[in-house]
Protein backbone atom coordinates (compact mmCIF):
# COMPACT_ATOMS: atom_id res chain seq x y z
CA UNK A 1 0.00 0.00 0.00
CA UNK A 2 1.21 3.46 -0.93
CA UNK A 3 -0.06 6.61 0.73
CA UNK A 4 -0.93 9.69 -1.35
CA UNK A 5 -1.52 13.06 0.26
CA UNK A 6 -3.42 15.75 -1.60
CA UNK A 7 -1.22 18.60 -0.39
CA UNK A 8 -3.60 21.40 -1.33
CA UNK A 9 -5.00 22.80 1.92
CA UNK A 10 -3.45 20.03 4.03
CA UNK A 11 -3.84 21.21 7.65
CA UNK A 12 -0.63 21.89 9.57
CA UNK A 13 -2.08 20.14 12.64
CA UNK A 14 -2.06 16.86 10.71
CA UNK A 15 1.56 16.98 9.55
CA UNK A 16 3.16 15.54 12.72
CA UNK A 17 0.39 12.95 13.03
CA UNK A 18 0.83 11.63 9.51
CA UNK A 19 4.63 11.79 9.68
CA UNK A 20 4.70 9.67 12.86
CA UNK A 21 2.58 6.99 11.18
CA UNK A 22 4.71 7.05 8.03
CA UNK A 23 7.92 6.69 10.03
CA UNK A 24 6.57 4.09 12.45
CA UNK A 25 5.30 1.81 9.69
CA UNK A 26 7.66 2.72 6.85
CA UNK A 27 4.83 3.64 4.47
CA UNK A 28 5.90 4.81 1.03
CA UNK A 29 4.24 8.22 0.75
CA UNK A 30 3.74 10.78 -2.01
CA UNK A 31 2.71 14.37 -1.30
CA UNK A 32 1.26 16.07 -4.39
CA UNK A 33 0.52 19.77 -4.81
CA UNK A 34 1.04 22.61 -7.27
CA UNK A 35 3.46 24.32 -4.88
CA UNK A 36 6.05 23.16 -2.38
CA UNK A 37 4.36 21.54 0.61
CA UNK A 38 6.32 19.81 3.36
CA UNK A 39 4.98 17.44 5.96
CA UNK A 40 8.49 16.86 7.30
CA UNK A 41 11.67 15.01 6.40
CA UNK A 42 11.46 11.27 5.91
CA UNK A 43 13.15 8.72 3.70
CA UNK A 44 9.65 7.35 3.03
CA UNK A 45 8.19 10.62 1.68
CA UNK A 46 8.48 11.89 -1.90
CA UNK A 47 7.19 15.29 -2.98
CA UNK A 48 5.66 15.78 -6.42
CA UNK A 49 4.94 19.29 -7.67
CA UNK A 50 2.39 19.38 -10.48
CA UNK A 51 1.50 22.18 -12.88
CA UNK A 52 -0.84 24.87 -11.61
CA UNK A 53 -4.44 24.10 -12.41
CA UNK A 54 -7.68 23.09 -10.78
CA UNK A 55 -7.31 19.30 -10.86
CA UNK A 56 -3.64 18.73 -11.73
CA UNK A 57 -2.73 17.17 -8.37
CA UNK A 58 -5.95 15.14 -8.35
CA UNK A 59 -5.31 13.82 -11.86
CA UNK A 60 -1.74 12.81 -10.96
CA UNK A 61 -2.88 11.02 -7.82
CA UNK A 62 -5.46 9.05 -9.81
CA UNK A 63 -2.86 8.26 -12.47
CA UNK A 64 -0.40 6.83 -9.89
CA UNK A 65 -2.97 5.16 -7.66
CA UNK A 66 -3.33 1.39 -7.42
CA UNK A 67 -6.14 -0.65 -5.84
CA UNK A 68 -5.67 -0.81 -2.08
CA UNK A 69 -3.70 2.44 -1.79
CA UNK A 70 -4.75 5.20 0.61
CA UNK A 71 -5.37 8.86 -0.28
CA UNK A 72 -5.69 11.65 2.28
CA UNK A 73 -7.89 14.38 0.79
CA UNK A 74 -10.73 16.74 1.60
CA UNK A 75 -11.68 16.82 -2.10
CA UNK A 76 -14.89 14.82 -2.45
CA UNK A 77 -14.75 14.40 -6.26
CA UNK A 78 -11.17 13.12 -5.90
CA UNK A 79 -12.31 10.73 -3.16
CA UNK A 80 -14.98 9.43 -5.56
CA UNK A 81 -12.34 8.78 -8.23
CA UNK A 82 -10.19 7.01 -5.62
CA UNK A 83 -13.06 4.76 -4.54
CA UNK A 84 -13.80 3.97 -8.20
CA UNK A 85 -10.23 2.67 -8.52
CA UNK A 86 -10.81 0.37 -5.52
CA UNK A 87 -8.52 2.40 -3.29
CA UNK A 88 -9.28 4.15 0.02
CA UNK A 89 -9.75 7.79 1.01
CA UNK A 90 -9.80 9.58 4.36
CA UNK A 91 -10.57 13.27 4.73
CA UNK A 92 -8.80 15.74 7.03
CA UNK A 93 -11.48 15.46 9.68
CA UNK A 94 -11.24 11.66 9.87
CA UNK A 95 -14.12 10.63 7.60
CA UNK A 96 -13.43 7.37 5.77
CA UNK A 97 -15.00 7.59 2.32
CA UNK A 98 -16.40 4.30 1.08
CA UNK A 99 -18.41 3.01 -1.87
CA UNK A 100 -21.40 3.07 0.50
CA UNK A 101 -21.16 6.75 1.47
CA UNK A 102 -19.27 8.60 -1.30
CA UNK A 103 -22.33 9.23 -3.49
CA UNK A 104 -24.13 10.81 -0.53
CA UNK A 105 -21.16 13.15 0.05
CA UNK A 106 -21.08 14.04 -3.66
CA UNK A 107 -24.81 14.78 -3.68
CA UNK A 108 -24.51 17.03 -0.61
CA UNK A 109 -21.53 18.84 -2.16
CA UNK A 110 -23.43 19.39 -5.41
CA UNK A 111 -26.50 20.61 -3.52
CA UNK A 112 -24.43 23.13 -1.56
CA UNK A 113 -22.80 24.31 -4.82
CA UNK A 114 -26.25 24.92 -6.33
CA UNK A 115 -27.40 26.78 -3.23
CA UNK A 116 -24.32 29.05 -3.37
CA UNK A 117 -24.77 29.59 -7.14
CA UNK A 118 -28.34 30.77 -6.49
CA UNK A 119 -26.92 33.59 -4.38
CA UNK A 120 -27.63 32.07 -1.00
CA UNK A 121 -24.93 32.79 1.59
CA UNK A 122 -23.78 29.64 3.36
CA UNK A 123 -21.55 29.32 6.40
CA UNK A 124 -19.00 26.93 4.90
CA UNK A 125 -17.15 24.37 6.95
CA UNK A 126 -16.32 25.05 10.57
CA UNK A 127 -12.69 25.93 11.31
CA UNK A 128 -10.32 22.97 11.52
CA UNK A 129 -9.38 22.30 15.12
CA UNK A 130 -7.76 19.94 17.59
CA UNK A 131 -10.86 17.71 17.77
CA UNK A 132 -10.70 17.24 13.98
CA UNK A 133 -7.01 16.34 14.21
CA UNK A 134 -7.82 13.82 16.95
CA UNK A 135 -10.60 12.26 14.83
CA UNK A 136 -8.21 12.05 11.87
CA UNK A 137 -5.51 10.38 13.98
CA UNK A 138 -7.98 7.80 15.31
CA UNK A 139 -9.34 7.00 11.84
CA UNK A 140 -5.85 6.78 10.32
CA UNK A 141 -4.60 4.47 13.08
CA UNK A 142 -7.68 2.24 12.81
CA UNK A 143 -7.38 2.09 9.03
CA UNK A 144 -3.65 1.27 9.09
CA UNK A 145 -4.13 -1.40 11.75
CA UNK A 146 -6.75 -3.05 9.56
CA UNK A 147 -5.25 -2.67 6.07
CA UNK A 148 -1.51 -1.95 6.22
CA UNK A 149 0.52 -5.11 5.99
CA UNK A 150 3.97 -3.48 5.61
Amino acid sequence: MNLYIDGDAFPNLLKPIILRSIERLGIKTFVLANKKISIGKSAFVSYIIVDAGADEADDKIVELLQAGDLVITADIPLADRVITKKAHAIDHRGELYTKDNIKQYLAMRDLMDKIRESGEITKGPKPFGQKDAHNFANQLNSFLAKYYKG
